[in-house]
């Protein structure tokens, strides 16, 4: 009988990640379940010398192992592409992300300033203003589409006011950062575009808008994060105004993606999952702490982070040679079953849940993930408080992407009345 792995591609972007969820994690447990770690071609790429295939990590253990080692996998050949990227486009659109000690370490510690426990305090007021703005919007529309009405809209203004960028300049940044978000996707880059000059430009003009941000922070500085940035020298070394800028593309861009696709993947596994909707609405402060991390377990918005091999290694009793690609996929280790229980069940009350779905551990886990919780804590506080049948009317127009799990569009109702409970 033929292996039914054979079958499996995960360089398929119109195949494989465009087959319904299910399918997908059907394939992924075929792939744990298969002995040694599979490998796969090179996806289509544009660009010009995108390099060799990737073996895929698909098991829990072997992409938290390969995290804890960041010695021997490297992120600086590239981590959010597993096409090899010409050096200069890793450094203007993936900042730290790309980048292995020392300097990931300085670029770390400076950046941290940005998301200190007082700063993060700070912005829950911010928060709740903004979630309390989107609900009452929400139940005013009574239908529209979610995605930008309701999940792209906190993550965007917390970002921009943590950062100092006028309101003005709000829908430009978020224009921007669905490009280099969707570059793959038609429905943010037009069909005959030349993507690889669409990323370009969109991330030059992020870049440029923060230049010219910090540049007047240097001189003025206010209360916001770039102030903090531009002003910060860790042994006497500053962000030079390009790393600023880079900093900002990938906050922007990442910032963004995490909080937007766990809320709009929550709003539709709460339509689809009646039972724990009950749940958490008979319990909201129980619940909600365990209920965010299962959306975002769930969801596991990042689906991968590339490696690259720095000398051999064995791994889960596969050898890799130097050089090798590795993609940790995230998505298919938050549904292993070594690790969870019934992983395909969206469950609000599920503990523990050591979830990968903010990378794994090691030095590149995400900077933001407690950012990332206040701001879900905040919206779905509200929503659930205040338009508790909040539903999706139809499926979710899911991103073109094997590297993001997102949504660019999400039909949504809403009205004031009271949900009843299961």
């Amino acid at each position: 009988m033929p292996d039914a792995t054979t079958t499996i591609d995960l360089s398929d972007v119109d195949g494989f990640w465009a087959a319904p969820i299910r399918e997908r994690a059907a394939g992924f447990a075929a792939l744990r379940e298969s002995p040694g770690i599979p490998w796969f071609e090179q996806p289509l790429s544009h660009v010009p010398d995108p390099g060799p295939g990737y073996y895929a990590l698909t098991r829990y253990d072997e992409v938290v192992e390969a995290s804890r080692a960041p010695g021997v996998f490297r992120s600086g050949p590239g981590a959010t592409s597993v096409a090899d990227m010409p050096p200069a486009f890793l450094e203007f659109f993936g900042s730290m992300i790309n980048t292995d000690d020392p300097r990931h370490s300085r670029l770390r510690r400076i950046v941290s300033r940005g998301f200190t426990p007082r700063r993060l305090a700070g912005l829950q007021g911010t928060l709740e203003r903004t979630a309390s703005e989107i609900v009452d919007d929400l139940l005013s529309a009574g239908e529209c589409e979610g995605v930008e009405a309701v999940s792209a809209r906190l993550p965007l203004r917390t970002i921009c006011e943590m950062m100092g960028v006028p309101e003005s300049h709000h829908r430009f940044v978020y224009d921007r950062s669905n490009v280099i978000l969707g570059a793959a996707d038609p429905e943010y880059v037009p069909e005959g575009t030349d993507i690889v000059t669409a990323l370009l430009t969109a991330g030059g003009e992020l870049a440029a808008l923060m230049r010219d941000l910090g540049e007047a922070r240097r001189s003025e500085p206010t209360d916001d994060v770039t102030s903090a940035l531009v002003n910060a020298e860790i042994d006497g070394e500053g962000l030079t105004p390009d790393e600023l800028a880079s900093f900002f593309v990938l906050l922007v861009v990442a910032g963004n993606e995490t909080t937007r696709n766990a809320t709009s993947w929550g709003l539709h596994l709460l339509t689809e999952h009646p039972g724990q909707r009950a749940a958490w609405l008979a319990d909201p402060e129980g619940v909600t702490p365990t209920a965010i991390e299962e959306i975002v377990r769930w969801a596991s918005p990042v689906i991968y982070m590339r490696r690259t091999l720095s000398e051999p290694a064995v791994l889960g009793g596969t050898e890799l040679p130097a050089g090798a690609k590795t993609a940790l996929f995230y998505w298919s280790a938050n549904r292993d079953p070594e690790v969870f229980d019934s992983p395909e069940t969206f469950d609000v009350r599920r503990s523990p849940n050591p979830h990968l779905g903010f990378g794994g551990p090691g030095p590149h886990f995400c900077l933001g993930a407690h950012l990332a919780r206040r701001q879900l804590t905040a919206l779905f506080t509200e929503l659930l408080r205040r338009a508790p049948r909040v539903a999706t009317t139809g499926e979710p127009r899911r991103l073109r992407s094997m590297f993001i799990n997102g949504i660019t569009r999400l039909p949504l109702t809403a009205d004031g009345g009271k949900a009843v409970l299961a």
